[in-house]
């Protein structure tokens, strides 16, 4: 078998027919991924009958010398399980990259760890790839190690709900109570969902902004938004979601929820009065406690949506997502909600809507994409786990980030200069 150079025609062919393709191994991306300074290479180890392996290898020259680093992005698209194919690949790519002037290339392979259950406990008897990862290490690939944390070049650890031949119900079923809750509540309040046109990229950007500013992290430019829409839309890979909450619709709902519940109680009332009802005393008066507060409840609430309807008009955007779209799964890579009215929990409605879409069009993965494996609450980031947790799902583990090396004393001095780099640009941040 050998390693040879493929069209963009080609490789889509053989890549999309690996269980583990992405939207990293597509030819949309690798042209996203150019507008960056990376140029691409598609290529696939073929013999007389079939190509049982191929990858899509971005390059990226070192600045002051004459030499690459490659990145496959989730990996190579392989069996790891199979050494002896691994073997001959990792040749093939080595001889590749040396022609090419690279001196390492890194990859992080698509491919779970162990199996998890949803409380990211190791489950007993589950499934294990760990020789995936033995086969890497004994065929000279560097590991960065079992990270907790959110410090590789993608996620280790994700949350992800199974949607393969699922109702939406028996998602739903999944869920905690409270999540179900949310969701009907939002619905109640006039919250809807739209998909964004190109140019309301804006918008969205205006969203990642408020929730940088707030969450204390860098947002990309505008321009980072319009390249992935520019490159990733047109092939049906990239989807911009956004809630909104018309304040009309919510008075309208409130109003009709108190008459509701007022002519429930006035009924019962009645009921009582004329002996129709049968009843336990206290537990009428229980229940007619209960309804008055309710309407309590729901008129200081059309008061609030007064105020709302004054302060951001009938309808304003509260949050968005946007999604990535490939192969076996929905992908949630990016999103926020506007702080002036997070008391909505739009977020819940959002990802609804990116599940629902899962289900409905017969993917097999919702992906919350990256969590951290920390699950103490000491963990500041143990809010969001709880919330992506609160769908459902499970906790996914994947094998890691590796470094194949090609040239090892220009490996080591890149090392150094690279950390070196990334020290001054996260004083500069501060």
């Amino acid at each position: 078998m050998k390693l040879v150079e493929l069209n963009e025609k080609e490789f889509k062919t053989i890549a999309d027919k690996s269980p583990q393709i992405t939207f990293h191994q597509t030819s949309s991306w690798a042209e996203l991924k150019k507008t960056n300074g990376w140029i691409h290479y598609y290529v696939a180890l073929k013999d007389e009958k079939n190509s049982p392996a191929c990858a899509l290898l971005l390059a990226k020259k070192i600045p002051l010398i004459n030499k690459y680093i490659f990145y496959s992005p989730r990996g190579f698209l392989i069996n790891y399980k199979d050494k002896k194919l691994l073997k001959i690949f990792t040749e093939e790519i080595k001889k590749f990259i040396k022609e090419k002037n690279g001196i390492f290339i890194k990859i992080d392979p698509y491919v779970p760890y162990v199996e998890h259950d949803n409380n990211g406990k190791v489950v007993e008897n589950g499934f294990n790839n760990r020789d995936c990862y033995q086969n890497l290490i004994e065929l000279g690939y560097k590991h960065f190690g079992f990270n907790l944390m959110q410090d590789t070049l993608q996620p280790r650890w994700m949350h992800v709900i199974d949607t393969d031949n699922k109702s939406l119900d028996e998602v739903m079923k999944d869920m905690e109570s409270k999540t179900r809750q949310i969701i009907r509540k939002n619905e109640k309040s006039g919250i809807t969902i739209r998909e964004i046109k190109e140019d309301e990229l804006p918008l969205f950007k205006d969203i990642m902004k408020h929730t940088s500013d707030r969450r204390e992290f860098i947002d990309r430019p505008l321009s980072y938004y319009q390249n992935m829409w520019k490159y990733l839309y047109k092939d049906g890979i990239l989807k911009i979601m956004i809630a909104e909450i018309n304040f009309d619709t919510f008075k309208n709902n409130t109003e009709s929820e108190i008459k509701e519940i007022k002519k429930e109680l006035e009924d019962r009332i009645k009921k009582k009065e004329n002996a129709s009802l049968k009843m336990n005393e206290k537990k009428y008066l229980q229940r007619n406690k209960q309804d008055e507060d309710a309407i309590k409840r729901l008129e200081k609430q059309l008061d609030k949506i007064k105020e709302y309807k004054k302060n951001y008009g009938t309808k304003t955007t509260l949050g968005g997502i946007l999604f990535l779209i490939y192969g076996n799964e929905v992908l949630s890579l990016y999103g926020g909600s506007e702080a002036k009215l997070m008391e909505f929990q739009s977020a819940y409605s959002v990802h609804f809507a990116g599940i629902k879409y899962a289900v409905e069009n017969s993917y097999k993965k919702y992906n919350f994409y990256g969590i951290t494996g920390d699950f103490r609450e000491e963990n500041p980031l143990y809010g969001l786990y709880l919330f992506k947790k609160s769908f459902g799902g499970t906790v996914v583990e994947l094998i890691g980030e590796f470094d194949l090396i090609i040239n090892k004393p220009l490996y080591y001095i890149y090392r150094i200069a690279f950390g070196t780099y990334h020290k001054i640009k996260n004083i500069n941040k501060k």
